[in-house]
């Protein structure tokens, strides 16, 4: 059977395990139509082909032999180039980490997710070091937006959102630090969720900014994204960020709707600059969800300039020994911001953990008077590929790589989970409206989520290409 006619995640599994199809079957079709369409969508930078078939085999040797294959049995899934895979190089979208070793040890995530039955096809194109919300990278190309070739699919995690929404596979894992899975979620028409910080172990993978940086999934229901974040949960000894609260399901509370929530619309800072289109999605899912109430959302401007202090604070440190002796081998832009944040004065960067501090606890007031919160992901549509400035409604013309994330960053900041829902719009390309909620409520946004998608508000159907 050809692999196309799954639509996601789930149905493979239950596909596979009920001996419906092989995982080597399902496996090869996936290789199949990655081959077809990475040329044109420059997804993958790794693609496991041999390394995956070995696996399905196993699968289906175990299914064989009457062992329980998994929830994720013969399930093919591609992660960000920053999480570590045992025996390939761990890129981060860097030609600097070309020349490192191999890892030697799969990260966290990837095994608990093989442990499940899932089968690791490859690692996905992103914005060097992460560092970007376009995925335009001057080593390995500009991956394209199944939607529209000639536009962005967001970043950093752009190669995890474009094979999801192209179909390449059902579901991969991205990280997010200011807005690196909602900006490609949003732009690419899919589901994204970006848990709690400290949720998920960051184990073996290349960091960004260690206070900031969250790992999620992308997947085109929210059924699969559930899943796959239950799979994952866990503290772990490897990752000391990794919060040893215990793991809380969320896979079976999605069909508990959303009766005696409290849901809002984000408003103020979050209803300007955006297009018409943006304020229109999100217009469609307060009002499929009945919501008349608005919050303000307080000094989210100036969490954003912390973030940003933050963000090149912490991550140009990280980089201070290569850009001293390797300045060259930097993508420009990225050595550029790399180089302003490691002149950012020690006060600055203290000032803006204090706010940092003051600014959760707002939030976290905010979240005793509603459940969940609504804003837009993105400002606007995908933007064309080489795009240099974009123009906000109502404040003008500014440049267009710092500003897509103006939505994500100031929530990003405080580490609160929000799942990223597609919004199909009247034009050609979709946008994500983002359902917010307080900490470790990340059942709660995927309930919301998954009543618009039962509605057919939300939807990430698969984009149809042509073969190049």
């Amino acid at each position: 059977m050809p692999y196309s006619i799954y639509p996601d995640a789930t149905g493979i599994a239950a596909t596979v395990s009920q001996g419906e199809a092989s995982a080597q079957t399902i496996v090869a079709a996936a290789l199949a139509r990655i081959a077809d369409y990475n040329t044109t969508l420059n997804c993958f930078t790794s693609i496991l082909a041999e390394q995956a078939l070995a696996d399905a085999k196993a699968v289906d040797q175990a299914i064989a032999t009457g062992h329980t294959p998994g929830p994720l049995a013969g399930v093919p899934f591609a992660v960000k180039d920053l999480f570590d895979i045992a025996g390939i190089r761990t890129l981060a979208g860097s030609k600097i980490n070309a020349e490192r070793p191999p890892a030697v040890k799969d990260a966290t995530l990837i095994a608990r997710l093989k442990q499940a039955g899932a089968i690791l096809v490859g690692a996905l194109n992103m914005d060097e070091y992460a560092y970007g919300f376009v995925t335009e990278n001057s080593h390995y190309g500009a991956t394209r937006n199944p939607h529209d070739l000639d536009r962005i699919c967001g970043g950093s995690s752009g190669g995890c959102g474009a094979a999801v929404a192209a179909g390449l596979v059902p579901f991969s894992l991205g990280s997010d630090t200011n807005g690196s899975i909602r900006v490609p979620a949003s732009l690419c028409g899919i589901f994204g969720l970006k848990p709690t910080y400290g949720r998920l172990s960051r184990a073996r993978t290349y960091p960004f900014v260690a206070s900031l940086d969250h790992l999620g999934p992308f997947a085109r229901s929210v059924r699969d994204l559930a899943l796959t974040f239950d799979l994952m949960q866990g503290s772990d000894s490897d990752d000391p960020f990794c919060t040893d609260r215990p793991p809380e399901a969320c896979l079976p509370s999605l069909s508990e709707g959303i009766d005696g929530l409290r849901i809002a619309v984000a408003d103020d800072y979050f209803l300007k600059g955006a297009e018409p289109i943006v304020l229109a999605a999100l217009e469609k899912v307060a009002s499929a969800l009945q919501v008349t109430r608005h919050v303000t959302i307080p000094e989210a401007q100036r969490a954003r300039a912390a973030a940003f202090i933050i963000t090149a604070s912490e991550g140009s440190n990280l980089h201070l020994d290569d850009l001293r002796q390797c300045p060259q081998d930097f993508d420009p832009a990225t050595r550029d911001r790399f180089l302003a944040g490691a002149l950012i004065p020690a006060s600055w960067y203290i000032q803006a953990q204090r706010f940092r501090r003051w600014y959760g606890d707002r939030l976290r007031e905010l979240f005793t008077q509603v459940d969940v919160i609504l804003a837009p992901a993105t400002p606007h549509p995908a933007t064309l590929i080489g795009q240099q400035t974009m123009v906000l409604e109502g404040i003008g013309e500014v440049p267009l790589r710092p500003n897509v994330g103006i939505y994500t960053q100031p929530l990003s900041f405080i580490g609160v989970p929000i799942v990223c829902v597609p919004i199909q719009t009247s034009g050609a390309l979709p946008v994500g409206i983002q359902v917010i909620a307080a900490p470790y409520k990340e059942a709660i946004a995927l309930r919301v989520a998954a009543v618009l998608e039962a509605i057919g508000v939300a939807s990430a159907p698969t984009v149809d290409l042509e073969k190049p």
